[in-house]
């Protein structure tokens, strides 16, 4: 097929690859414009601009693309289909219904579960066990398109953002491909959304990494991973912010006996146990064991490499920031 791509971050890249591996002629990405980034405002090209250059392929940086100049520019690649992942606007009709198979967007949850921006992170810190991705027919609602195909994944113990992030990326890339050759053949049957039966997966934004410890043990540990690597989950210690990596569930009321002192007042966010590997944080429910942090101007580090260059105290309170 004739193929004009759009996308932008990282999660975008391995389908683009994987769409000119298999043959396709991918004739367009359209990507967001280069954005300044660090202390010299420097111009940083989108990861879909730089895999496009690494194939050869023309691009695209509109600031609207439902402009009619954009639109009229997108006609003239005369393209078979679309496809959309991760772009960051919205397309109007026009877009929509320009190409015969008209715009295949990768998504990654199992529709209608997150439709939005940050489907990935929001499973993660809801606890879900399952997640995926899939490929929907676009139409001018937000995620709401006909479905064509899904594809599972099941989280570990241990998932993180980051790591779900690269495992979907992956995921996506091979169902869009086995889409696009189902649409050509004739082999798949598009299927309505039912009513999402979860929240919109709104965009992260740096203050929702901030640790309320009047929340329970398990919803922190999973805030903790979803929002790693971006933005962070973080608290206040001696005035400092304290971001917060890996943590540990400490939930048995034999284990919390084990772990505290007898009769003492313990309030959520209290330091109540320190041990060579990590140090006890009350919360609204349950203990949290932090095993990795990092404090500013720092790298990442073992909550044991920390406990040997600073000293924290059974009941000091960690603070919202």
């Amino acid at each position: 097929m004739r193929v004009i791509f759009m996308g932008t971050p990282d999660f975008s890249v391995g389908t683009l690859n994987a769409l000119v591996e298999a043959g396709h002629e991918v004739v367009l990405a359209v990507t967001q414009p280069d954005k300044p980034k660090g202390r010299g405002e420097r111009l940083q090209v989108t990861p879909v601009k730089e895999a496009a250059a690494v194939h050869g392929i023309p691009v695209f940086q509109p600031k609207r693309v439902r402009e009619p100049q954009c639109i009229e520019e997108l006609k003239k690649y005369k393209a078979d289909v679309i496809v959309v992942i991760a772009f960051g606007q919205i397309l109007p009709k026009e877009i929509l219904e320009m190409t015969p198979f008209g715009c295949v967007n990768v998504h990654a949850s199992l529709l209608p579960k997150y439709r939005g921006a940050a489907p990935i992170q929001w499973a993660v810190i809801n606890g879900e066990k399952v997640s995926g991705v899939t490929t929907m027919q676009m139409d001018e609602g937000l995620d709401t398109g006909d479905m064509l195909l899904k594809t599972e994944i099941v989280l570990e113990e241990k998932e993180t953002g980051e790591s779900l992030h690269d495992k979907l990326a992956k995921a996506g890339a091979e169902l869009c491909v086995e889409t696009l050759k189902a649409l050509e053949e004739g082999t798949v049957t598009p299927k309505k959304q039912k009513e999402s039966p979860t929240e919109y997966a709104r965009m992260l934004d740096k203050s929702l990494g901030n640790v309320n410890w009047n929340d329970s043990a398990v919803s922190i540990e999973r805030l903790i991973r979803g929002l790693n690597s971006w933005p962070g989950a973080y608290t206040v210690w001696n005035g400092k912010v304290m971001k917060l990596w890996d943590a540990q569930v400490c939930m048995a009321k034999e284990e919390i006996e084990n772990k505290t002192k007898d009769g003492e007042n313990f309030v959520p966010g209290m330091v109540v146990k320190v041990e060579s590997d990590g140090f006890y944080i009350q919360t609204g429910e349950g203990l949290l064991k932090i095993t990795k942090l990092q404090l500013p101007g720092k790298k990442r580090m073992d909550a044991a490499a920390f406990l040997r260059g600073y000293r924290i105290r059974e009941g000091e309170i960690l603070n919202r920031a």
